[in-house]
């Protein structure tokens, strides 16, 4: 595998600035596979696509402006080459900050699964939780926010709307969502234990 010889290159890249119908397929086929191979080999793409949307943008960039490559100053696959390493060190940059992100998200909301035991004892505990929250004097809006903040929802704009607050400015709407929140999680706080309370 190697990349076309210099007057390859110069024949290819005059063909280009000529507009000829065939020459954007000729250059795909004369320098996507060693372009690929040497991304491979250069620059560790941990997942084969890096490397062939890589070479795919160096050559669509090259032949969306041709006339940007200056041969005075180098090959034709010297100039690919380093526009396909930028973009493979950029996909592969932002593939790592996305799992890095996705560990630590994944690290702070672990799943853990339930036997179907424990899953059947905590809906009938949330039912009877919800039974008595209604009969607490809750009005409606402030039920179904309890509801979603027990469905683990955390959106602060269904939050808001939950609790029938207008349009208002990002920070406060955010600053209400949590004093609702607070006070009602409280008001939960105080059921747990008067529950204990009244336990035999």
């Amino acid at each position: 595998m190697r990349y076309p010889s210099k007057a390859e290159e110069e024949a290819l890249h005059a063909k280009i600035l000529q507009k000829d119908v065939t020459a954007p397929a000729e250059v795909h086929r004369a320098f996507m596979d060693v372009i690929i191979h040497v991304l491979d080999r250069e620059v560790p793409c941990r997942h084969r696509e890096v490397a062939h949307d890589s070479a795919i943008d160096a050559v669509l960039h090259y032949l969306k402006a041709p006339e940007r490559f200056d041969p005075h100053r180098g090959r034709l696959s010297t100039y690919l080459t380093q526009i396909a390493k930028k973009r493979a060190l950029d996909r592969r940059r932002t593939l790592e900050k996305r799992e890095l992100r996705e560990q630590k998200y994944a690290g702070e909301f672990e799943l853990v699964a339930r036997s179907p035991k424990e899953a059947l004892e905590a809906t009938v505990e949330a039912r009877l939780l919800m039974d008595r929250l209604e009969s607490s004097g809750l009005v409606p809006e402030e039920q179904a926010f309890l509801r979603l903040v027990l469905q683990g929802e955390g959106s602060t704009e269904r939050l808001a709307v939950a609790l029938g607050l207008g349009p208002l400015p990002e920070d406060e709407r955010r600053r209400q969502v949590k004093r609702h929140r607070d006070r009602l999680m409280k008001r939960l706080q105080r059921l747990g234990r008067e529950d204990v309370d009244v336990d035999p």
